[in-house]
């Protein structure tokens, strides 16, 4: 079973819609996140960049020394947050794509500028944009964009997590599960230590989703369950982690800590993302 937002308003100007996060600046929710108008109003001028290539389609892809891909979207997307990263604030960057893998500052920006290059190849939507702000060793906040729905996503632990769609903020949270446990699963990566993790499980559902959209899913109830035991690395779980963690779920690793940050190896642990279970 595929998960996809679904928004049928995509045609928004965005100079518009800037005058309108400018409205929003006194909102008691917005004033809790750093740097909140720029970061969102930038957001959707990044995703036109994005969306601008994934509709125009043709280009040629390489590959990095891991063998993940890289195309023009990511450049660009990286080259656009990094600008506005570093011209709001003197925190140091780390970004996919960008040189710096590791900073001794406790407080630092962490960013995958295309969440789902795979699924951006595969031209089905289910990529975002990932920015989040790290304070000793855990993220505070994290802001994930979908380009292909405008849909913002935002959270951070005692910040609680929201949902920005059309100008309208919406309170979301974590649920408890119905009479079928919902398990959310990678789209391009179910390898088989998953699916023998999942084997415990009697009676439940398979969704299955791209990118930071499994974490949104649990954050917005809309899934319980995300086993992730494949390699994932920081820049992919920081935001989302704050988003649902706002929420009222949990991002941990399998011996039951949360999922820390700051690492000088930046890859992640295997880790299990849960809802109200």
């Amino acid at each position: 079973m595929s998960y996809y937002w679904k928004n049928t308003k995509n045609n928004i100007n965005v100079y518009k819609k800037k005058s309108k996060f400018k409205k929003m600046t006194n909102n008691h929710i917005i004033r809790q996140f750093e740097f909140f108008n720029e970061i969102s109003e930038n957001l959707e001028l990044c995703s036109q960049k994005i969306l601008n290539i994934y509709e125009n389609y043709d280009q040629s892809i390489e590959y990095k020394n891991d063998k993940s891909p890289l195309t023009e979207a990511d450049l660009a997307s990286h080259e656009h947050i990094s600008d506005l990263l570093s011209s709001i604030s003197a925190f140091p960057i780390i970004s996919e794509e960008g040189e710096l893998k590791y900073t001794d500052e406790p407080k630092y920006w962490l960013v995958d500028p295309l969440d789902g290059t795979k699924e951006f190849i595969d031209k089905n939507g289910e990529f975002t944009i990932n920015i989040a702000l790290i304070n000793n060793n855990y993220p505070t906040q994290g802001f994930v964009y979908i380009p292909k729905d405008n849909t913002l996503f935002f959270g951070g632990l005692n910040k609680g997590s929201y949902k920005l769609l059309n100008n309208n903020i919406k309170s979301i949270s974590v649920q408890s599960p119905s009479d079928k446990l919902k398990i959310v699963t990678s789209r391009s990566h179910l390898n088989s230590e998953t699916k023998t993790y999942l084997s415990q499980f009697n009676n439940f559902d398979t969704l299955q989703a791209g990118s930071s959209l499994k974490f949104c899913m649990i954050a917005e109830g809309l899934a319980d369950l995300y086993p992730r035991l494949g390699p994932t690395s920081e820049w992919d779980t920081a935001a989302p982690q704050a988003v649902v963690e706002g929420a009222g779920g949990t991002v941990k690793d399998l011996k039951g800590n949360r999922l820390k940050y700051s690492k000088k190896n930046i890859i992640n642990p295997h880790f299990i993302v849960r809802g109200k279970i």
